[in-house]
């Protein structure tokens, strides 16, 4: 089990080049890539979106790119001659109007913008991309470590919470037995207060309490509460991305266990359906950030 929160580092050099690759990732119904590479790395997008999606499957994930060159070699510096010419001219006539004397030097000369330019040089796209795809790569399997053991921690805690649940749900499958029999007696006392024993109609007290026992059964529910139960402990056993199924269990378990709240009359029944609850919402929570 992964989570969807995590960081990734990688780091590769060749000696003259350094690529860094960050991945930052948080929750997210699907996977939402947001790459911010330098413009000498933008035809390496594709590629970056196909690794990253081999990897995840959900989460907003954010991706960095930092790029630096350690030798001074890789670059050379160009003059621009007729710059400097019209630019001394321009100084020479300026001298001559207004009687002031020339006094450029060619370091003066230097820093006129343009005059002396360093040029980008030409890089090998098959060297950037190997590199590149290198450090994503680092970059990646430094992530999952980190995904994987926030998931091992996630798993931990829905496996108390599981227990917790089904430790209610167990105190709810003894107290449901009982719930016909209160209604029955108290139905009887009631009745005993206004009317003779005599008079009493036995078949039709016998067919109301069946009607209700009827209404307030929740077998059914149990039932599938336990089974939901199981359905997400295996979930928490699998290998593949369970996030999604983990998030419509939850919806189950709060429907059914709704519904236990709705139909069974019964103090001791609801005080274990609100604990079954507050459980079901942290649940909820953590399902939202599972791969």
């Amino acid at each position: 089990m992964y989570s969807m929160t995590g960081y990734g580092k990688g780091v590769i050099t060749d000696g003259k080049k350094t690529i860094t690759v960050e991945i930052k990732s948080v929750n997210h119904r699907y996977l939402d890539l947001s790459l911010k590479l330098p413009r000498t790395f933008l035809f390496l997008e594709d590629d970056f979106k196909k690794t990253i999606e081999k990897k995840l499957s959900r989460g907003h994930v954010d991706v960095y790119l930092t790029y630096e060159q350690k030798s001074v070699d890789e670059g050379a510096f160009s003059v621009d001659c007729d710059l400097a010419r019209n630019y001394l001219h321009a100084i020479n006539v300026l001298s001559m109007e207004t009687g002031v004397a020339n006094d450029v030097t060619v370091s003066m000369l230097a820093k006129v913008p343009d005059v002396i330019v360093r040029e980008t040089p030409v890089e090998n796209e098959d060297v950037l991309k190997n590199l590149a795809i290198y450090a994503l790569t680092d970059a990646l399997e430094n992530l999952a470590a980190m995904r994987k053991k926030e998931g091992e921690a996630l798993k931990r805690d829905f496996a108390l919470k599981l227990d917790a649940i089904e430790a209610s749900l167990n105190v709810i499958k003894e107290y449901a037995p009982k719930v016909v029999e209160e209604y029955r007696n108290a139905l009887n006392a009631r009745i005993a207060e206004v009317v003779e024993p005599n008079l009493i109609d036995h078949q039709r007290l016998a067919t109301e309490v069946a009607l209700y026992a009827d209404h307030c059964a929740i077998d059914e529910e149990i039932t599938r509460l336990s089974t939901h139960i199981k359905a997400m402990r295996r979930h928490l056993e699998a290998e593949e991305p369970v996030g999604r199924k983990m998030d419509f269990l939850v919806q189950e378990f709060l429907r059914e266990t709704n519904t236990i709240g709705s139909k069974a009359n019964n103090i001791a029944i609801t005080e274990q359906v609100l604990l079954i609850k507050n459980e079901i919402e942290k649940m909820r929570e953590q399902a939202q950030n599972i791969e």
